[in-house]
């Protein structure tokens, strides 16, 4: 039985969750001037401020006179502090945006005095497979959690391993964070019951000290604690009170014999409340923009800007990892909560967008204002198909598309927009009232080509390039005020605008470039330079070549892709009662399930060549709700009519899926099926720099039923079915194997239920949460479905997944209409099979000047080489924190880098 123990003080500050953000700063501020006031009274008192500086920052806000009192007790190593900016929820964010949070808690613990070498983990539902290499690349070889530890760990620490080979010592807190206050609950009694406790669970310690967490959420600890524990310790008890780190570092063994290689997401040991994956559609697809956007800012700040916007960046990458915190992205707050969270991610997305494009004005300056400017934010090379508002043409003509190399590209008209944007009539007098619409020469968000004015009739023709030259206002009001005065009486005044259209063009895109073409009207007879395989659309089937569609008669779809693979059934909706809460899913007793609909109707939206597309609405009889005890779905049923965009792009391996519908249900799970061709016995889906194998079983044995539904972010993958994502969610192998079902929505109606079927104790107050039923909301996703024989790895999702989800920016040129077009441009480009780039920005280093970042992982369990090739004559490769490792060798032609399989790797370009 161990004879000593160590207590550290600290409490667990979920920033927001059953209030909001600035309650529980509130309560905050309370806390930590106990902390400071306890500390400077007591020498022997050592805290830990939860692993995450945004409580301290939090504090500091309201508290900025107290700045030199927290940095001395950080100095003194009384008080410990970071290393990450927040808590977060580990499976809900980019694994780009878990270095950012790491980094920018680093950066502000360092100004504080110094940050804990800790990663510190304690309360997240769960943990991702490369954890323990981010943490190692930024030279921290410690961690501690709880939840997700797998039943093999029979002691309190095991060596963590990423799937790259990288190790981190992990603590294990295998009772919880708070596991010292039941020690503490009578302190004249403390030295009785820590012997208690420590015979209870000797096992685990094998001669290690006690640790004895001592605090828990939203409270500081009572100042007398020191005092408690020195009269236990005269009682004869060992008893220390260090930080988290003095423990680690001073008081247990480095050699530990468990190893656990990968995610930890067991149920073993603690719940990992897996149904947060899943609920509250909105949050995560807002952080998906939210981290899509300031992504692409930056590498369009860094690529096309001589501006240095890094200050608006870091303040988007702040709000959007203050939103990772695991009880905010996840949607288990209140309403007003997750509110703020959807308002701070937009927030987030917004700060970003003005950076990208202030960006690419610069680039769009040298495009004609006939033109258009595309970008492709990949650091590879590809064909895009962009949608631009252009001239219509007349009758006789065609359009098509040149760039300034002057290779002509088909188009495909998919509207073409009215011509008469007002008709109306109105007495003389009231002219003067039309005329200030016009701002400058702006009227209805186009501009005033000309004007035609004669006795009782003002038109106006507009256009989006003016030809007829100069415009003046002021002729124009002596004008119309000089013919109101001689023809008295009713006037017309018509508002016309040119032709107009909307256009598809297949253009291609350097990498990490720029490329630019116009649309212009051609002879019926004139062939594009490059012929396309075209994409093509009858009543119930769609193909380009690669792929083919088939609408069954259930409003269901048979997907054949390149290599002849057949995936029948897929797109099919199985809805089901849901009594659970944020936390976890849960059936009521007599559920039932709908999944044939009552009407099935297709269109044809567009029938090619570039893009064809079918609408599939089905409707369903969904039960309206739950009855009053929650185990029966009501016999009311509401008629719900879901529609499904299905599209196909010429040169694309894949289909395009997107479904919408008009949620009036309440109390319900709506899963997507695609059926497997034969039963499988795992999965694979990508996230955090991994991709991870699952089986179809998950591991239990604490008060949680483990249900094996899955995070998934960029893509997921059974047998030949691989679909990519548009931003993270739940998914399951169900069927004994035999289909994929991915989540669509789950609408609940409370944070935690007290009484649930699926978990033995509550994860929260009963605390209604309306907002989570989704009720009146669109709920709408987007992914793209790839079949093939082969699997993920066959199907190059890694690379598929990064065009889903990134689209070439569009911008209308600037420049004088009519000019040349600017030739085509490149930046970094990286070669290499399944390598994944999550970074490319701009940064700047005292001594080596200012560079590119980027960001690269091999995805995959083989090695690989990455090519790089761009305007860098030198690199260096640094930390995962920024700090400089060792110079790499660039040949003239680029740069070239063997990857380990899983490897994360960062350089410096300059």
């Amino acid at each position: 039985m161990p004879d000593s123990a160590v207590f550290v003080p600290h409490f667990h500050w979920d920033r927001e969750w059953y209030e909001p953000f600035q309650v529980f700063r509130h309560r905050l501020v309370q806390a930590l001037d106990t902390v400071l006031e306890t500390a400077e009274t007591d020498p022997d008192f050592r805290f830990t401020v939860d692993g995450q500086m945004a409580a301290v920052e939090d504090y500091l806000e309201m508290r900025p006179e107290n700045r030199d009192r927290l940095a001395a007790l950080v100095r003194e190593g009384r008080l410990a502090v970071g290393p990450w900016l927040i808590l977060l929820d580990e499976f809900l964010c980019s694994g780009e945006t878990i270095v950012r949070n790491l980094r920018m808690g680093w950066a502000a613990a360092e100004r504080l005095g110094g940050a804990m070498p800790i990663g510190y983990l304690p309360d997240m539902f769960g943990h991702v497979a490369q954890m323990p290499q981010i943490l190692a690349r930024a030279g921290i070889e410690h961690a501690a959690l709880w939840r997700g530890v797998p039943g093999t760990v029979d002691g309190h620490a095991f060596r963590w391993r990423a799937p790259d080979g990288s190790e981190v010592r992990t603590e294990f807190l295998f009772d919880g964070y708070d596991n010292g206050l039941d020690v503490l609950l009578v302190p004249d009694r403390i030295g009785t019951a820590l012997g208690e406790y420590a015979e209870m669970t000797a096992r685990r310690w094998g001669g290690d000290p006690v640790l004895a967490m001592a605090g828990t959420d939203h409270s500081a600890p009572d100042p007398r604690l020191a005092s408690w524990l020195r009269r236990a310790a005269e009682e004869g008890r060992a008893i220390t009170v260090a930080t988290l780190d003095e423990y680690i570092r001073q008081h247990v063994r480095d050699e530990v014999s468990a190893v656990v290689t990968g995610e930890l997401r067991s149920h073993v040991r603690g719940n990992i409340l897996p149904g947060v994956l899943s609920v509250r559609l909105g949050l995560k697809q807002r952080m998906a923009l939210a981290e899509r956007t300031v992504d692409h800012a930056e590498r369009m700040n860094a690529m096309c800007s001589a501006r240095d916007d890094s200050a608006f960046l870091t303040l988007a990458w702040h709000k959007i990892v203050e939103s990772t915190a695991h009880d905010s992205v996840v949607g288990s707050g209140t309403d007003e909560t997750c509110e703020q969270v959807a308002a701070r991610l937009a927030e987030a997305a917004q700060t970003a967008r003005a950076v990208r494009d202030a960006a690419l004005a610069g680039p769009a300056a040298l495009v004609p204002a006939d033109g258009h400017l595309v970008v492709n934010p990949l650091t590879s090379a590809r064909t895009a198909l962009v949608e631009v508002d252009v001239v219509a043409p007349v009758e006789g003509s065609v359009l098509v598309a040149r760039s300034a190399e002057g290779s002509a590209q088909p188009v495909q008209l998919v509207s073409e927009a009215p011509t008469v944007l007002s008709d109306e009539r109105m007495d003389a007098s009231q002219l003067e009232r039309v005329l200030r619409r016009i701002h400058r020469r702006e009227l209805f968000g186009r501009l005033i080509d000309r004007y035609e004015l004669t006795p009782h009739s003002l038109v106006f023709h507009l256009a989006e390039v003016p030809t007829s030259g100069p415009f003046d206002l002021m002729v124009l009001r002596r004008d119309v005020a000089a013919a109101a005065a001689a023809h008295p009486g009713e006037w017309q005044v018509r508002t016309l605008t040119q032709a107009r259209a909307s256009a598809l063009v297949p253009v291609r895109v350097p990498a990490l470039g720029l490329t630019s073409f116009r649309v212009e009207a051609s002879e019926p007879s004139a062939a594009p330079d490059t012929p396309v395989v075209p994409a093509t659309a009858t009543s119930r089937t769609l193909t380009n070549g690669l792929v083919e569609v088939e609408v069954a008669s259930d409003g269901t779809l048979d997907v054949t892709g390149p290599d002849g693979t057949i995936l029948y059934g897929v797109g099919r909706l199985v809805d089901g009662g849901d009594r659970g809460d944020s936390y976890n899913y849960a059936p009521p007793a007599a559920d039932v399930l709908v999944s044939e609909p009552v009407r099935v109707v297709v269109d044809v939206l567009e029938s090619g060549p570039l893009r064809a597309r079918l609408r599939v609405t089905r409707v369903f009889a969904w039960p309206a709700g739950l009855s009053s005890d929650r185990d029966v779905r009501s016999e009311q049923n509401v008629p719900t009519p879901v529609e499904m965009l299905v599209e196909v792009r010429t040169g694309e391996p894949f289909i395009r899926v997107s479904t919408s519908f008009l949620n009036r249900c309440a109390d319900h799970r709506l899963r997507l099926h695609v059926p497997l061709p034969e039963r499988v016995n795992s999965s694979a889906a990508a996230g955090q720099f991994a991709v991870t194998d699952r089986g179809l079983t998950a591991e239990g044995g604490w008060g949680e039923y483990p249900l094996p539904t899955f995070p998934a972010s960029t893509f997921v993958s059974a047998g030949p079915a691989t679909v990519l994502l548009d931003h993270s969610t739940e998914y399951e192998v169900v069927e004994d194997g035999a289909a994929l079902a991915i989540t669509l929505l789950r609408a609940i109606g409370s944070i935690s239920v007290n009484i649930h079927p699926l978990r033995d104790e509550p994860a929260a107050s009963e605390i209604p949460a309306p907002g989570a039923q989704e009720l009146g909301m669109r709920i709408e996703h987007r992914f793209a479905v790839v079949p093939a024989a082969a699997g993920w790895q066959g199907a190059h999702a890694v690379g598929l997944a990064d065009e889903f989800r990134n689209e070439v920016l569009v911008a209308r040129g600037s420049g004088p209409a009519g000019g040349q077009l600017p030739p085509a441009a490149t930046g970094i480009q990286v070669d290499g099979e399944d390598i994944h780039v999550s970074c490319v920005r701009r940064v700047a280093d005292d001594t080596l000047g200012a560079g590119t970042e980027i960001r690269l992982t091999c995805m995959r369990d083989t090695a690989s080489v990455a090519r790089l090739t761009g305007a860098f004559t030198e690199a260096t490769t640094v930390d995962l924190l920024g700090r400089v490792l060792a110079p790499v060798p660039v040949a003239r032609d680029g740069l070239e880098l063997s990857l380990g399989p899983w490897e994360i790797r960062t350089l410096v370009l300059r």
